[in-house]
């Protein structure tokens, strides 16, 4: 039991946990499940550092109650936009994050969510399982071919790029959006093509999403994009919910303007928009893009190490807001 005090607000794999234990008293939101706003306002109260998911809401008013003794916010996430970051920065809170990690784990999953959907892999398992299946079939659950098809990748930055040299194996071309286009030796060394977002939305037989979310890219996918998507086009989403708008994703699934979509992300997860899980042709995973072991624990004990030197008056090794630590 150490001297700082830490809310920690689900259970993370222990080998972050314990780092963070030998140093610090700490409180453990023990149910599966986000802490309710009230109650993490309460626990909030008094403490030293927050360890938080991307789901946890740590807005100003969860600063403001934590109150002055809070020295640092360590999100096992590589996306922070949860936190009021200004808010942080301004009362001289460091937040730390866990970049690059799951680079790779993300990337294998989006392949996986690609060729499940691709080759309509969730809907035989249904099948088998309902013992419907009267056997094989010529015509039965035909899916697409990949070998020759164009993957469109929005964002290409480590995840992105991770995926454009998973596809080359499957035969996939690749073409991309980026808000900066990248150098011309490293789009040849991939290789990929850079294109405008219209033309990666009307070329693509799988749209991979990646970027991160901010103002620009809330609902970039809406009903305008899924209508120039091409009829046997799938749409790929283990970026952020709402770079999707997702009612309209269950209109343009209904009304089969698309061939199907695989999402690891909700709009207002964990929930779902209505109608989505009745689509047979949606393969739907619950935000496994980081979830292998090896991925999991380095990312807890990433956070614990931001945690750690930011309660200690440093820099976590991977700060998003330096500057904070100016106003102290």
């Amino acid at each position: 039991m150490g001297a700082w005090e830490v809310l920690v607000t689900r259970q993370i794999p222990e080998a972050g946990l314990d780092l963070i234990r030998k140093e610090c008293s700490v409180r453990l939101w023990e149910e599966d499940r986000p802490i309710p706003k009230e109650k993490l306002l309460a626990l909030a109260a008094g403490k030293d550092g927050i360890v938080c998911l991307l789901s946890d809401p740590m807005g100003g008013d969860v600063i403001a109650a934590a109150g002055p003794k809070l020295k640092v916010i360590a999100t096992m996430a590589v996306g922070f936009d949860n936190i009021d970051l200004d808010e942080a920065t301004r009362r001289g809170i460091v937040v730390g994050n866990t970049p690059g990690v799951l680079t790779e784990a993300t990337a294998d999953l989006t392949l996986a969510l690609i060729l499940s959907l691709g080759r309509r892999i969730v809907e035989g398992d249904r099948l088998v399982r309902s013992g419907r299946w009267t056997g094989w079939a010529p015509t039965q659950l035909v899916g697409a071919d990949f070998n020759g098809k164009t993957l469109g990748i929005v964002g290409l930055g480590r995840i992105g790029k991770a995926v454009a040299r998973r596809a080359k194996g499957f035969g996939l071309n690749v073409i991309y959006h980026n808000r900066r286009r990248l150098a011309e030796p490293e789009e040849a060394a991939i290789p990929v093509r850079f294109v405008s977002l219209e033309e990666l939305v009307r070329e693509s037989d799988f749209l991979s999403l990646h970027c991160p979310l901010n103002q620009e890219s809330y609902h970039l996918i809406g009903k305008e994009q899924l209508e120039q998507m091409k009829p046997r086009a799938y749409l790929i989403n283990v970026a952020r919910g709402p770079v999707v708008d997702e009612a309209a994703l269950v209109e343009a699934l209904r009304k089969k303007q698309i061939a199907g979509a695989a999402l690891d992300v909700y709009e207002q997860e964990p929930k779902l928009s209505p109608g989505l899980a009745e689509i047979a042709n949606v393969v739907l995973a619950p935000h496994l893009g980081s979830a292998s072991i090896e991925t999991r624990n380095r990312m807890a004990v990433m956070t614990a190490e931001n945690l750690l030197a930011g309660l200690k008056g440093g820099l976590p090794p991977w700060c998003v807001n330096p500057q904070a630590r100016q106003k102290k």
